[in-house]
């Protein structure tokens, strides 16, 4: 049944360092489902009774949250391959966090919470591999997410833009980088609109501090960017 998804499966994070041949028979003994969704659908709603976490096989999604006014803000963008729920499945919590809407047509594999959490009837050897997997899964988010906090605390555009840089030149050292994230998942990141970003993008290349094209950027002046990086 889930042949055709091996592929994608197997390299999604959940089932790093596990066998294809185990994969097969973890899925079947985890009992999970694939649905299909058409552009716009509701894949969960915020509020929706959790079941079970989610995993993009085809298609990308938004997750979204609507706040106390009532307006809708875009948190991630989901890929072929990404997860979703995950931060809620060693919870208390019984309900969907937020809302994941298909921004073209998606299929999902949906992986019971009580299956994953719970101990297997075989005790099969993959399951202690699943759970570090996961747990490694949830770590990487909480640390995302402290990032995505540290961002909300600086206040200016160009501030949130300069920091950004700043950490993607430190990782590898070397000025000219390609962005993990294009502009629209950029400043989703960022929290920040797209028009405003690429608008003060543009001002700071005019003034001869980085230079770039689509996701490749050069940095000219480090340290306009670290003076930028304080406002």
């Amino acid at each position: 049944m889930f042949e055709r998804y091996s592929e994608v499966i197997s390299k999604t994070a959940l089932f790093h360092g596990i066998e294809r041949e185990d994969i097969a028979a973890m899925l079947n003994c985890l009992k999970p489902r694939v649905c299909s969704f058409n552009r716009n659908d509701f894949i969960v709603t915020e509020g929706d009774a959790f079941e079970s976490i989610g995993i993009i096989l085809k298609g990308e999604a938004t997750v979204s949250k609507e706040n106390a006014a009532g307006n809708r803000i875009v948190m991630t963008l989901l890929k072929q391959g990404d997860i979703f729920g995950e931060i809620v499945a060693f919870s208390s919590h019984t309900t969907w966090p937020a809302t994941v809407q298909a921004q073209e047509p998606c299929e999902v594999l949906f992986l019971p919470r009580g299956e994953i959490v719970g101990e297997c009837d075989r005790i099969s050897p993959w399951h202690r591999t699943l759970i570090q997997n996961f747990l490694h899964i949830i770590s990487e988010r909480a640390l995302m997410l402290n990032k995505k906090v540290e961002y909300l605390t600086i206040k200016s555009m160009r501030g949130k833009i300069s920091t950004y840089l700043l950490e993607q030149y430190k990782r590898t050292g070397d000025k000219n980088i390609i962005l993990p994230l294009n502009r629209n998942e950029l400043s989703d990141f960022l929290n920040v609109s797209r028009p405003s970003m690429s608008r003060e993008m543009c001002r700071m290349r005019d003034e001869g501090v980085i230079d770039f094209h689509l996701t490749a950027f050069r940095i000219l002046d480090i340290e306009a960017l670290k003076a930028m990086s304080v406002l």
